[in-house]
């Protein structure tokens, strides 16, 4: 059976792919971008938009990183504003489950389902560094293991939260006014190692039931909880074997837990750079990359992995020599890039034989390992590639990632989105008002039962 592709928009900010020197760059913090973003992303009719979170502005040889001198605003302030400005798609917003606690941030979501009628996501993550830390009461970091199991036990108190209100606990009496059923709508109570909370929860169920939940780990624990909890997984795996075995193995995970294929969603990151031939492209795609990667930058990336200042290196020189430090990060702070090489020393073997093999420089090399462009190509080419994906089962669709930011979007909606209309891959309209009827998931009914989308 043909799969249908879902499609979605990242607002990438203070994110790598960037290219914020470009002149047709715009704000990062100002409302009007992104006001203009999402609403191209609503006339492609695009599942949802997604913006990232960022707790505190990260640091290198302790300057501030270049992207993070635009800031990093309030992802709910600026959900709750796009509210008011689209009328369909989903409004997703990662939020830490590390620093926050349950009740506020149920209570910020819900009301966001409200206000949006039914289109509100929120992304949970778990915070890893104690430099985040900091900037919060009870600072420090938390252990992997520790960080997945306040995850659970936060979206599990989330979870109460929002069904703690069943939906048949107001009726209205014509005499004497509204009565409750239940004289404690919302009451809860949840009691574990890491919170011990009562009370009721003030905001009655919203019109998805609960918000969608995303999930963006990659590790062993990260894909079992996306397993047992997320509607959507978040990933970095945009190549097309790399895609096919992390679906394969996360899908695999769902029987353990209770669930079928169908009730979790896969949807790698994807950048792209179209052109009237393959060729304008390829030449178009190497100018990004170029951009994206300045000598600076290029060195900037190289002491993310070896864990020391090498700002004296040649970018155009070969590889350090020397092997990384191991051990705790004093270079890069607030980076989740430091934490994805799980073994720098290893990493560097690679990236040393890499570049000797294929005759690269140091700038050349960190082009090629942190290359972001998933889709390089003519419109035709760019929707028949990420149909493949589709229907091969490396992904169930992408969250796309422009280097331009606000209107890096529009050549995608204009040109590649009517194609895969063409094809019968992608909706021609939206068929559903809220985000779960978008993403084909089970929607909550108030009777805590669950209905599959049509």
């Amino acid at each position: 059976m043909t799969k249908q592709i879902h499609l979605a928009a990242h607002f990438p900010g203070v994110n790598n792919t960037t290219v914020w020197s470009d002149p047709a760059s715009g704000s990062h913090v100002e409302f009007e971008s992104f006001r203009e973003f999402a609403q191209i992303a609503e006339r492609g009719k695009l599942d949802f938009l997604f913006l990232a979170e960022g707790l505190r502005l990260r640091e290198q040889n302790d300057r501030i990183y270049d992207l993070d001198v635009v800031g990093r605003p309030d992802t709910f302030t600026v959900l709750a504003a796009l509210a008011a400005v689209t009328e369909r798609i989903g409004l997703t917003g990662t939020i830490n489950s590390t620093f926050n606690e349950p009740y506020e941030v149920a209570r910020q979501f819900a009301s966001l389902d409200h206000l949006s009628d039914g289109r509100a996501a929120w992304n949970v993550v778990t915070s890893w560094d104690a430099f985040t830390g900091e900037n919060f009461r009870r600072g420090g970091f938390l252990a992997q293991a520790d960080r997945y199991d306040r995850a659970k036990s936060f979206l599990q108190t989330a979870l109460e939260l929002f069904d703690s209100w069943r939906g048949d606990e107001v009726l209205a009496d014509a005499d004497s006014g509204t009565f409750l059923t239940d004289p404690h709508p919302g009451a809860f109570s949840h009691r574990d190692r890491f919170f011990d909370i009562s009370g009721q929860f003030d905001v009655p169920r919203s019109p998805q039931g609960r918000p969608v939940v995303f999930q963006a780990g990659d590790s062993d624990e990260g894909r079992d909880f996306a397993a047992a909890s997320a509607d959507v997984i978040f990933s970095r795996h945009s190549t097309l074997e790399a895609g096919q075995a992390f679906y394969a193995d996360v899908k695999g995970r769902l029987p353990r837990f209770g669930r079928t294929h169908d009730e979790l969603l896969i949807m790698p990151a994807a950048t792209f750079v179209l052109g009237d031939t393959e060729a304008e492209a390829r030449d178009l795609a190497h100018e990004v990359r170029m951009a994206q990667v300045s000598p600076a930058t290029a060195i900037a990336f190289l002491e993310q992995l070896w864990n020391r200042d090498l700002s004296d290196h040649d970018p155009d020189g070969p590889l350090p020599s020397v092997d990384p430090l191991v051990g705790e990060h004093t270079i890069a702070k607030g980076r989740a890039s430091v934490r994805m090489h799980r073994d720098p020393v290893a990493t560097a073997h690679e990236w040393r034989a890499k570049a000797e093999a294929e005759g690269l420089t140091t700038r050349e090399l960190i082009v090629e390992v942190t290359g972001r462009q998933s889709f390089i190509g003519t419109p035709a080419t760019v929707a028949a590639t990420i149909d493949e994906h589709v229907q091969s089962d490396a992904s169930d669709g992408f969250v796309l990632a422009p280097h331009i930011t606000p209107g890096g979007l529009g050549p995608f909606v204009d040109q590649v989105v009517p194609l895969l209309q063409e094809r019968g891959v992608f909706r021609t309209d939206y068929a559903g008002t809220t985000l779960r009827e978008h993403l084909g998931l089970p929607l909550r009914r108030t009777d805590g039962e669950s209905a599959v989308a049509s």
